[in-house]
């Protein structure tokens, strides 16, 4: 069977009045015209080759483009177009199943000035035991006209989870590199020379935590006087399928965004290497991959008609990425630790970086990754590798309004002097610097945080003690307020008189979705502020913990708790928003996508979920809420 042209994508992404941004991964260069329509005419009124675009091989059937289209005057805004992509007086986009919406009959989008309606959320897992809220999303706009839609789709991390890959999604990821011929690369410092070493022949299903870097470096006396063993250099607890080379990396990121290549790969139903505990885990794994599936068409709808912005969080790399100095030295000390981390970033960069700010990327990151990609060896990874680390552009803003500000919370850390054990704060002085100036001399603006700003207390003491003895890597203490510094200083941008008047914050990362209203205590003229957490598309925190853990903080930290007088944000009063789903706490622990619509003065009007099941929730002021159980008793009473 012959490969289709589009192997992921056409990804609508990056979409201004001076450039729309089309991302995908073809089997072949792409040659074709790409054509902008008024709608329902035939005639286009906008033409380009795909010819003249970005496009990176990386195998022999293996191209990512990132064609960004620009016009000489502005494109208009706030309309419907139509696209097309057309090759020798045929459509590339007609062959795909069901890729557009009723009454299309090409896909259609707005290129948005406003930021007033956005869909949002992060945590995507690909075999996790629940719905995918993206496939139910684009399932709510099969009857939806395109001007109701979502203004933007922010995805703010774990992507993909590469420390967590399922037995068979590796087996698809193999099959993948050897269906596209992809590029071959060598390793230093590790039991194998090559990548192609890691096929399951050679390196068995659930068998990588062996092969993975182990360190000493950040052994304390006692584990020294005791000669103790090295430890993993990766976190995680699911390492035994962990991506390492740039080719799974990008073979996974095509298997979890689209169908085309799934129509080629077949999966075994029993693998007689396995042990039968292993077996009961690949069926186990294997049915929740089929489930998975069957959502991929409508993500591939999705994509292709909404401008989607992603940015990383850990698992788009390695669990616990940068969460401490120790790990950093662990990492820096191991050539292959640090090969693995960086075919991660060069994998976000194609896939997901490149097309939030095209422009963001000069000749000095795209000669050395040239380089690299023409020879994959060990010193052109290495030279990568300095790039990626010296690399501060990773964040970036979408010029709506109200002006979304995505930042980098892992790439730029504020670093621990006490304590190599110590959570490093999520941006250092500079970063926090440069967030401040995009953020300020704004009436208001949406600022993605991969985690949120503005948490569960409860946990986050939780992670504060278990810091305190020594396992910050345990709980993922990756909480904005681990660190006084950081902490300190986004506080202080709060609190300045040129801080914007309405401050919107959106978040995901903790597997479990809630919304605050926060404001700022003893202030007359106190920015308003709300927390908006949306977490997973499909993924969701164990039970019962959250229920405990929740109860908890709602008996320990309330508003007026003597307790909050302990936290870092003691000067903040937080209140919490009470989801209509009927149950009686505050947090929804359901697989969903974030709902947000603005005023005109980027206010909520309406903050609330779309769960993987389709239902709808929408997070109500508990004033508001009680209010509305008043009337309701008054009502009954009568």
């Amino acid at each position: 069977m012959a490969l289709p042209v589009f192997l992921a994508g056409p990804i609508l992404r990056r979409t201004t009045q001076d450039e729309v941004c089309i991302w995908a991964i073809t089997s072949e260069p792409l040659t074709a015209d790409f054509l902008l329509y008024q709608p329902e005419q035939n005639e286009a009124f906008y033409q380009a080759n795909f010819a003249e675009q970005k496009q990176v091989q990386l195998g022999d059937h293996c191209f990512v483009v990132m064609a960004q289209f620009s016009a000489d005057a502005h494109f208009e805004i706030d309309r419907p177009f139509q696209y097309d992509i057309i090759r020798d007086g045929h459509s590339l986009l007609s062959p795909l199943d069901a890729f557009l919406y009723e009454d299309e009959s090409r896909p259609t989008f707005v290129i948005p000035s406003k930021a007033e309606h956005i869909a949002h959320g992060s945590c995507r897992h690909p075999h996790h035991h629940c719905e995918d809220a993206l496939a139910a999303l684009d399932t709510s706009y099969e009857e939806t006209p395109v001007e109701k839609r979502a203004d933007l789709l922010i995805m703010s991390g774990d992507q993909i989870y590469a420390d967590d890959v399922c037995g068979p999604l590796m087996s698809a990821i193999r099959q993948t590199i050897n269906l596209l011929g992809m590029n071959d690369q060598e390793f230093e410092g590790a039991d194998i020379r090559f990548c192609s070493e890691l096929s399951p022949d050679k390196t068995p299903y659930y068998s990588r935590t062996e092969l993975l870097p182990f360190s000493d470096i950040n052994h304390g006396l006692i584990k020294r006087l005791c000669k103790a063993k090295p430890e993993p250099v990766f976190s995680s607890r699911t390492t035994e399928n962990h991506l390492i080379s740039l080719n799974e990396f990008i073979a996974m990121y095509a298997l979890v965004w689209s169908p085309a290549l799934w129509q080629h790969i077949e999966l075994e139903q029993s693998i007689q290497s396995l042990s039968a505990e292993l077996q009961k885990r690949w069926d186990i794994e294997l049915a929740e991959l089929a489930r998975f599936r069957t959502g991929l068409v409508h993500l591939r709808r999705l994509f292709a008609h909404i401008p989607t912005y992603m940015i990383f969080d850990d698992h788009d790399v390695t669990d616990d990425y940068n969460l401490t100095v120790g790990w950093e030295r662990a990492v820096n000390n191991s050539p292959f630790a640090q090969g693995i981390i960086t075919n991660a970033m060069i994998g976000y960069f194609f896939c997901q970086g490149w097309g939030n700010q095209p422009k963001a990327f000069t000749q000095d990151f795209w000669t050395p990754l040239q380089a690299f990609l023409d020879s994959p060896d060990p010193a052109n990874l290495y030279a990568m590798t300095q790039v990626i680390h010296h690399f501060e552009q990773w964040h970036y803003t979408i010029p709506t309004t109200p002006k979304v500000v995505v930042i980098d919370t892992r790439t730029r850390r504020w670093r621990s002097e006490s304590s190599y054990n110590k959570p490093s704060g999520l941006m250092d002085w500079e970063s926090l610097m440069d967030f401040q100036q995009d953020v300020f001399n704004n009436d208001a603006v949406v600022v993605v945080s991969p985690a949120p700003m503005f948490g569960v207390k409860f946990i986050e003491t939780i992670q504060r003690i278990v810091t305190f003895m020594g396992h910050p890597l345990a709980t993922d203490s990756e909480n904005w307020m681990a660190h006084p510094g950081s902490a300190n200083a986004l506080l202080n941008i709060f609190k300045h008189p040129k801080t914007p008047k309405n401050f919107v914050i959106l978040s995901g990362d903790v597997h479990y979705s809630f919304a605050y209203d926060i404001r700022m205590r003893f202030r007359k003229s106190s920015p308003r502020i709300w927390q908006i957490t949306c977490s997973g598309f499909r993924n969701q925190f164990p039970e019962p913990f959250l229920s405990i853990f929740e109860w908890l903080d709602r008996k320990l930290f309330w508003p007026e708790s003597p307790l909050n007088v302990f936290t870092r944000r003691k000067r903040m009063r937080i209140e919490r928003r009470r989801p209509d789903n009927g149950n009686p706490g505050l947090l929804v622990n359901q697989s969903a996508v974030g709902i947000v619509k603005l005023n005109h003065d980027g206010a909520p009007k309406y903050i609330g979920l779309l769960t993987g099941k389709g239902e709808r929730v929408a997070f109500h002021p508990c004033e508001e809420t009680d209010k509305e159980e008043e009337f309701a008793s008054a009502d009954l009473s009568r």
